[in-house]
């Protein structure tokens, strides 16, 4: 782990190999994910079928299998202990309500000479989304991808997971019964991408594609990009977190080990004035360390990519995770509010010492897919907003086209497009 001083001579140096944690060296990939989706646009279910032997280990009997049926869902939601399936319900329930007061209005503005201007907001079509399998399955990661869609309006929702030796995860498939998902196929990687981009003869062709992956699923969703929109290119997990000497050591450590088990590549960084709390987290991070079931995983990205950060005040420390910005952070201080105001950057932030990244993973509300690596300073959390598309409405009066149609004829001749020029002033009264 790394631990050092911003007062340090060499600190300027080591905080750059934190801002460049999210590069993802797509280009070693770039050949074996382009060819991935060649093959599938030329042969379409005969590749994909190719693509899940080898790397799931299965060979699909025929195209229907495909698809895993509303059957085998509704059994695994029936088979679910009470417990948890009253916990998805609430999780359901709260994320459903965040997102329906995130829905765009269309509107419409009238003036005074007739002119009428307006949006009109509109759900896409169809939504393909993505969710991780192989390793761990993430049911929560399909409630926070299905039911922003759904909020939208979204009619078609497709959704692509990857399920080794054709074992579909039952509590995925529990949670695609509680969304109403009725079309979810067993296609992962850059495979289920190009599948949703461009279509075969049993999976449809998307508008937009949504949710997290691996390396090659994030450079499979930059190449299809623009048949097809995409929410963002999602690196490794991370969680940054900024704290003063009221917080708890303790929680601290194993807030940062929440997103080091995730896989070797998260990132977790803790910046604080206080030296105190920088030693004691690091020796708490240790006796957590050892009582994790995914020790290993968890030790090989905080001693890896793991860091402690010590400055000279907050307000430096507020200046670095905002160079930072990291995917979830932390504000596990006094009055974490009045610091609100200066962070400018992180895709969710969760503020006080009773506010674990892991409660807006799951049921707090709030989407879960965030940009990662730096890039929330100019991406946002997956919202109702991916799943829609705003439209332009104009309509201008006799009057209206009177009053500025000269100017714009005008601006039209200036650049030279006399038929752009001529289809106003036909209108003008002469």
């Amino acid at each position: 782990m790394m631990f050092i001083k911003s007062s340090e001579s060499d600190f300027n140096t080591k905080f750059e190999e934190l801002l460049g944690r999210g590069k993802m060296d797509m280009a070693h990939v770039g050949n074996i994910v382009g060819g991935i989706i060649s093959e599938i646009q030329e042969r379409k279910n005969g590749a994909l079928k190719e693509h899940i032997a080898k790397f799931d280990n299965w060979i699909p009997a025929s195209d229907a299998d495909l698809q895993i049926s509303t059957d085998s869902m509704r059994r695994a939601y029936n088979l679910l202990d009470e417990k948890l399936k009253a916990s998805l319900h609430l999780a359901y329930d709260r994320i459903k309500a965040y997102h329906e007061k995130q829905k765009p209005k269309s509107w419409f503005d009238t003036e005074d000479n007739g002119t009428i201007l307006g949006q009109k907001v509109t759900a896409v079509d169809s939504a393909g989304l993505y969710i991780p399998g192989g390793k761990a399955a993430y049911p929560s990661s399909l409630l926070m991808n299905v039911i922003p869609a759904q909020v939208a309006g979204v009619q078609n929702i497709v959704v692509c997971t990857p399920t080794p030796d054709n074992e579909p995860n039952e509590l995925l498939l529990a949670a695609c019964h509680l969304c109403g998902v009725t079309q979810v196929y067993k296609v992962g990687g850059a495979s289920a991408i190009a599948a949703m981009a461009y279509g075969t003869e049993t999976i449809p062709k998307v508008d937009v594609i949504t949710g997290p992956g691996n390396i090659f699923v994030a450079t499979a969703k930059k190449m299809v990009f623009g048949e097809v929109n995409i929410d963002m290119i999602a690196g490794p997990s991370e969680i940054g977190v900024l704290a003063d000497d009221s917080a708890n050591a303790n929680h601290l450590a194993i807030d940062l080990l929440s997103q080091a088990e995730h896989d070797e590549m998260a990132s977790s960084i803790l910046i604080t004035p206080s030296q105190e709390l920088a030693d004691a987290v690091k020796r708490e991070i240790e006796n957590w360390l050892v009582t994790l079931p995914r020790q290993e995983i968890a030790r090989k990205s905080i001693e890896e990519r793991g860091a402690i950060i010590v400055t000279t005040d907050m307000e430096e420390a507020i200046k670095l995770m905002n160079d930072i910005a990291p995917e979830h952070l932390e504000v596990a201080t006094l009055s974490p509010f009045e610091l609100l105001p200066l962070i400018k950057h992180a895709g969710a932030i969760f503020l006080g010492h009773n506010t674990p990244e892991a409660i807006g993973d799951y049921v707090a509300g709030p989407n879960h897919t965030l940009p990662t690596g730096g890039t929330a300073k100019f991406y946002s959390p997956l919202g109702v907003e991916n799943f829609m598309k705003k439209t332009s409405i104009i309509s201008f009066s006799h009057a209206a086209i009177n009053e500025i149609g000269e100017e714009c004829a005008l601006i039209a001749n200036t650049e030279g497009l006399t038929a752009h020029e001529q289809s106003v002033r036909v209108r003008l009264n002469k």
